[in-house]
């Protein structure tokens, strides 16, 4: 893999995402975060400072996930519509540096838009005097990498099946990825050692988007955070998850015909 040509796929996908997309969805959080902080006060007898802090985490996860299922999905799908990826593949770059370079491209996208969004969030907490722990911060940026997660999935199905029902796929994985552990709970309880092992697989070959989900934590304080060792290895075990999707991805779009 070239590390120049997949740099230059990668700053042609950001270029066109944050030209058309992004831009919206930041103005668009930043009014919503005005709002919240104005009319939650009025409305919530007690409490408001931490749903304000939940509104906001939030807001970033669900704006963030939208971009990176509706863009994603497309990045490869439509290049395969459009017929665009026979000039694509005709030129000297390989299959490998076409898939990650349309990765890297959308996590810098994806970079740009939880940064942006978490410094509008704290200059509107900041604004309206209402305290936050720094381990906002830790959460948004273990956001980014769960975005970046679900970024190779929907690149995953876009290799090999259209735009809906890649995003419906991607969807899905998301969801059951934030209950798969309810999912192994409920297997137990259950007491059937059919369901209990079919639970047991789900758990182990979807993604347990919970280890990066540090919302609940952040908000409502600092000892319930993970230990130091322990985030390491659920950011390591997100960076994991993604390359070896990115891996199938790639062996999968090496297989087709151009």
């Amino acid at each position: 893999m070239n590390l120049g040509r997949t740099l230059v796929i990668a700053a042609n996908v950001f270029r066109e995402v944050i030209r058309d997309r992004v831009l919206y969805m930041i103005a668009f959080f930043a009014a919503v975060m005005v709002a919240a902080a104005v009319l939650i006060p009025e409305v919530a007898a007690s409490a408001e400072s931490q749903i304000i802090l939940d509104v906001g985490l939030a807001a970033i996860g669900l704006l963030g996930l939208a971009i990176t299922v509706f863009v994603g999905t497309g990045l490869v799908n439509k290049e395969i519509e459009k017929r665009t990826v026979y000039v694509m593949v005709a030129k000297p770059i390989s299959r490998t540096e076409f898939i990650v370079g349309k990765h890297w491209g959308l996590s810098a996208v994806l970079l740009v838009l939880v940064s942006s969004m978490t410094a509008i969030y704290l200059g509107v907490l900041t604004a309206r005097q209402i305290p936050y722990p720094n381990s906002i911060l830790l959460a948004s940026g273990f956001q980014f990498i769960e975005l970046s997660l679900i970024a190779a999935v929907a690149i995953l199905f876009g290799v090999f099946t259209n735009s809906l029902l890649a995003t419906m796929l991607t969807f899905a994985i998301y969801l059951v990825g934030h209950f798969s552990r309810d999912l192994l709970t409920f297997g137990v309880l259950a007491q059937n050692l059919r369901l209990q092992r079919i639970t047991e697989g789900i758990y182990l070959i979807l993604p347990d988007l919970e280890r990066l989900n540090l919302k609940n934590q952040a908000v409502y304080g600092l000892d319930l955070l993970p230990t130091p060792l322990e985030l390491i290895g659920d950011a390591a075990y997100g960076i994991v998850y993604t390359v070896v999707l990115l891996a199938i991805a790639i062996l999968i779009f090496s297989r087709r015909e151009f």
